[in-house]
């Protein structure tokens, strides 16, 4: 019987420390572009701005890589598309126990090099992270994240896009009082 006991509570530790050390993996989601950095960022904002009639509007294009090289440093090259949705946000920022989720906002997508030379994209997991605020939160976030599923698809057949760059917090489509939500 002891030998029960101590093996069921070996497998709750193990259980606990494996989904510790994966739990980011589920939070956070990678995909492959078939693009380079900056085609892959216009694809995705192009994507953003189609979708328009749900209040979504482009806060922002950062460059944080760049940051990093005018330190002195050298880092593979990041994009971070920001774009928020005034239909969804609104919602949050109304309700006093959502509203700590604007440290959310504006949702940002990056686009990255890897030392395997490709670019991928990553997104906040925001269905299960909705999940972890309430029926509420869970609501809003499963349509963020419909949304966002819609801004990854890239028709290969359309040109490439321009690049809009956009500086974080200087004019969404509401203008710079509205921009970043």
């Amino acid at each position: 019987m002891l030998k029960v006991i101590i093996g069921f509570i070996a497998g709750i530790a193990l259980l606990g420390i494996v989904g510790f050390n994966t739990a980011g993996s589920f939070m956070m989601v990678e995909h492959e572009s078939p693009y380079g950095i900056e085609e892959t960022a216009a694809r995705i904002q192009a994507n953003i701005q189609k979708l328009s009639h749900r209040g979504w509007t482009l806060s922002g294009l950062r460059d944080p890589s760049k940051a990093v090289a005018n330190s002195g440093r050298n880092v593979p090259p990041v994009l971070l598309v920001e774009a928020c949705s005034t239909d969804y946000s609104g919602v949050l920022l109304a309700d006093d126990q959502a509203r700590i989720l604007s440290i959310l906002m504006p949702c940002t997508i990056t686009v990255f090099k890897k030392d395997d030379g490709k670019t991928y994209i990553g997104t906040m997991n925001s269905g299960l992270m909705g999940k972890l605020f309430g029926k509420k939160v869970a609501s809003v976030m499963s349509e963020v994240a419909k949304d966002q599923a819609e801004f990854l698809k890239f028709d290969p057949n359309e040109p490439a896009p321009p690049l809009i760059r956009v500086k974080p917090g200087g004019g969404g489509a509401g203008g710079p009082e509205t921009a970043g939500c």
